[in-house]
């Protein structure tokens, strides 16, 4: 499997789509679709027609996040709060992400 510079947890910049310039946090990551799903509110929904059921009594309409191509995402940098590239380095033995901008290492 691939290793993904973007994980749960992370804050995110969308840099490509209908949230362009929207900041995030990452709810979930789809390694194997390369998409990332984003939580807040100015992101990208999609609307799902529901029956009523016994979680929804009422059923109709219902807006989910809708999952955004890995490659429309950029991680926002932790020191400068800016949209960074990201590397891989071996500190210690383990290989760690970085920010390419800042040269910090991402936690």
């Amino acid at each position: 499997m691939k290793k993904l510079n973007i994980k749960k947890g992370d804050t995110v910049k969308v840099i490509a789509g209908v949230s362009k310039g929207v900041e995030a946090k990452v709810k979930a990551v789809l390694p194997e679709e390369d998409r990332v799903i984003l939580e807040g509110d100015q992101v990208r929904r999609n609307s799902r027609h529901t029956r009523p059921n016994q979680q929804n009594q009422d059923g109709g309409i219902v807006k989910i996040d809708a999952p955004i191509h890995i490659s429309n995402v950029m991680l926002v940098d932790p020191s400068t709060g800016e949209a960074t590239r990201v590397g891989r380095k071996e500190v210690d033995g383990k290989s760690v992400r970085y920010a390419i901008k800042s040269k910090e290492v991402i936690k």
